[in-house]
């Protein structure tokens, strides 16, 4: 037995389900050259999508790391400042700066690693120091290379520069 150009055969139930399908797809404006009851993606639609996801990618990744890379800046600016504090500490109650590690505190010679969580992104050392001066560095590691600000130096006076910058030092002490 026939109805409306379908078969109901021995299943008359599959065919109601086949006539309801038919329907929903020729309302909904679906071409019926898919077999009833399948729905999917065509390889068009899911290379549409790919090519959107890699565009966001390429725009997105190079923002993501330089976003990183600056905030791994911080812990260079506070080590730089904490190891300026040990230095006037030092003076104070021996009248001069010191190059010497075990005098400022620290179990290792310099350069010393500033972490950022388990990574080593900067070394911490103090290139120069007398009587009345010092001057004390952060050179980047790592990925850190990257960075447009380059190495962090600190004098006693404060002078806070960049060298190897393509950032003006005002920009990355900020």
């Amino acid at each position: 037995m026939e109805i409306a150009g379908f078969s109901l055969g021995s299943e008359p139930a599959a065919c109601l389900k086949e006539m309801a399908v038919s329907r929903a797809r020729k309302h909904h404006g679906l071409s019926s050259s898919r077999p009833a009851g399948l729905f999917g993606f065509t390889l068009i639609e899911l290379m549409i999508v790919v090519a959107v996801v890699a565009l966001l990618a390429a725009v997105a990744l190079p923002s993501y790391r330089a976003q990183v890379r600056k905030s791994k800046r911080t812990d260079a600016k506070m080590s730089l400042l904490d190891l300026a504090s040990r230095e006037e500490r030092y003076s104070t109650t021996n009248n001069s700066y010191t190059i010497a590690y075990a005098n400022l505190g620290f179990a290792s010679d310099f350069p010393v690693a500033v972490p950022s969580a388990t990574t080593f992104n900067y070394a911490l050392a103090v290139t120069a120091a007398g009587t009345s001066t010092f001057t004390i560095t952060a050179t980047p590691n790592g990925d850190q290379v990257n960075d447009t600000c380059g190495t962090y130096q600190l004098t006693e006076q404060g002078v806070q520069s960049n060298t190897g910058a393509t950032t003006d030092s005002a920009t990355c002490w900020r």
